[in-house]
């Protein structure tokens, strides 16, 4: 697609056409006309499942906790 062109409306169908689960979820629960650009959907997405992101701290999480 890259080679032959295409616009962003066409970016963002094929991607939305690989999405399945939470993803697919996330994607439906947008509301209509909020994403523009495939630039935007891509920011969007990235931020919505970026890897390194950090976990939600548990209450748990406490008996982790080390006085020195």
């Amino acid at each position: 697609m890259l080679l032959t062109g295409g616009s962003d409306a066409v970016y963002c169908k094929m991607l939305m056409s690989t999405l399945s689960g939470a993803a697919l979820e996330w994607f439906v629960s947008l509301p209509n006309g909020h994403i523009t650009t495939f630039d935007q959907f891509a920011t969007l997405f990235r931020e919505q499942y970026l890897v390194n992101k950090a976990p939600t701290r548990l209450s748990y999480d406490v008996f982790d906790v080390k006085q020195y």
